[in-house]
C-alpha cells in the first residue's frame, strides 16, 4: 500500500466557477496529459474522466497487464489529488482501508489513525481478492463520502473518488463483488489489448525516454475539480430525454433475458453521465447521444442476466446495447441560448 501526497482544499476556502465549455477544456487538458502516459486508451480515459466531471466512483474490469493501476495514478497526479492505493488480499482487514482507534501511551488516550480511504482520489487494487468483509468497508465511504468507526462518523476529503481495478478470469481466491457494491460505482470501464501500431509506438515512446514511465504534470487541482464537477449543474436536460432514460431503465427491469433490472440509481448515474458528456463535447444541453453513449457503462454491471445465459455466452453488455437500440429514441431541438458567461479562472486555480 503506497500513498503520495498533493495539495488539499482548506475548509471554507473560494471554489471557482466554470461555465460547461470552460469545464470541458480544462477536462481535455487533463486528457492530453493522461495520454503521455496510457497511449492508445482514449475512450477508456475518457470514460474514466466522465466518472470523475459526474462525481462517481469507477470499476476497471479487464485482463492483467493493461494498464489499469496506471490509469489511476496517472489520473491523481494531472488532476492534482491526493493519492492513496490498497492492494486488497485475502487477509486485508476493514480497519486497513478505514482506519481505527489506538492506545497513545504519551497521552493515555485513544486516537484515532485514519486508514488509506482518507485521500482524494482511492486506489483499490483488485478489490475481488478480498472477502466481502472488507470490501463492504468501501460501502459507506463510497455512497456518502463518509467513514463510521466506534460510533464517531468522520467526513472524507472532498473530491473522494473511488478507482478500483477486478480482474475477470481469475476465480481460485477471488470473491465476486455483490451487486449491492457494484451499484456503488457510477460506471463500468474496460480497457481491452492496444491495437497493433499503438502497441508498437508505446515500445518506441518507453525506449526513447530511458524510464519506466513518462513524467506527468499536474494541471488542475481538486477546487477546479469540484469547479468542473458543479459546471454539470448548469447543463440542461429536456423532460423528453428524462423520459427515454426513464424508459431505458423501465425496459431492464421488463427485459426476458434480465432477472434484475437496473436501479433507480442507474437513472441518476445516466443522467449525470450524460450531462458530464456533454461538457466533455463543450455544451450546455444534453442530446439523445449523450445518454446512448454512456448507458453501457452505466447500466451494465447494474443488471444481473438470468443463468441460462451464460452457457449462450451472451454478456450484460450485449443486453444493454440491445435496449437502447430498440428503446425509441425521442427528438430533441438544441437549445440556441448559450450559457452566461462567466470569467475564466485564475492562474493559479488552472
Amino acid at each position: 500500500m503506497t500513498a503520495t501526497t498533493t495539495t488539499t482544499i482548506r475548509p471554507g476556502a473560494p471554489v471557482p466557477t466554470l461555465t460547461p465549455q470552460q469545464a470541458g477544456e480544462r477536462a481535455h487538458a487533463v486528457l492530453a496529459e493522461v495520454e503521455r502516459a496510457v497511449v492508445g486508451k482514449r475512450g477508456a480515459l475518457e470514460l474514466v474522466m466522465l466518472g470523475v466531471l459526474a462525481g462517481g466512483h469507477v470499476l476497471i474490469e479487464d485482463l492483467p497487464g493493461l494498464g489499469k493501476t496506471l490509469l489511476a495514478r496517472s489520473f491523481a497526479t494531472v488532476l492534482g489529488l491526493d493519492f492513496s492505493r490498497i492492494q486488497f488480499t485475502p487477509d486485508l482487514l476493514p480497519s486497513d482501508v478505514s482506519g481505527a482507534p489506538f492506545y497513545d501511551q504519551r497521552t493515555g488516550e485513544m486516537v484515532f489513525r485514519p486508514g488509506p480511504v482518507f485521500t482524494h482520489l482511492l486506489l483499490a487494487d483488485e478489490i475481488n481478492r478480498t472477502p466481502p468483509k472488507t470490501q463492504a468497508a468501501l460501502l459507506e465511504a463510497m455512497a456518502e463520502a463518509q467513514v463510521s468507526v466506534d460510533g464517531v462518523t468522520r467526513r472524507l476529503p472532498s473530491p473522494f473518488v473511488v478507482i478500483a481495478t477486478d480482474n475477470p478470469i481469475e476465480y481460485e481466491g477471488t470473491y465476486t463483488l455483490p451487486e449491492a457494491q457494484l451499484d456503488r460505482f457510477l460506471l463500468r470501464v474496460r480497457m481491452g489489448y492496444l491495437p497493433v501500431a499503438d502497441e508498437a509506438a508505446m515500445l518506441r515512446a518507453r525506449l526513447d525516454r530511458s524510464a519506466p514511465e513518462a513524467v506527468l504534470a499536474a494541471v488542475s487541482d481538486p477546487a477546479e475539480v469540484l469547479a468542473m464537477r458543479d459546471s454539470l449543474e448548469r447543463v440542461e436536460i429536456d423532460d423528453d430525454l428524462v423520459d427515454y432514460i426513464v424508459a431505458l431503465i423501465d425496459a431492464s427491469r421488463k427485459h426476458a433475458q434480465i432477472q434484475v433490472g437496473a436501479s433507480p440509481r442507474g437513472g441518476l448515474a445516466l443522467v449525470q453521465l450524460a450531462r458530464a458528456r456533454a461538457v466533455m463535447a463543450g455544451r450546455d444541453y444534453v442530446v439523445p447521444e449523450d445518454v446512448k453513449a454512456v448507458a453501457v457503462p452505466a447500466l451494465a454491471h447494474r443488471i444481473s442476466l438470468r443463468p441460462e445465459l451464460w452457457v449462450r455466452r451472451i454478456s450484460a453488455d450485449d443486453v444493454i446495447a440491445g435496449l437502447v437500440d430498440t428503446v425509441p429514441t425521442p427528438r430533441t431541438t438544441p437549445r440556441a441560448n448559450p450559457a452566461p458567461a462567466v470569467p475564466a479562472p485564475s492562474p493559479a486555480s488552472a
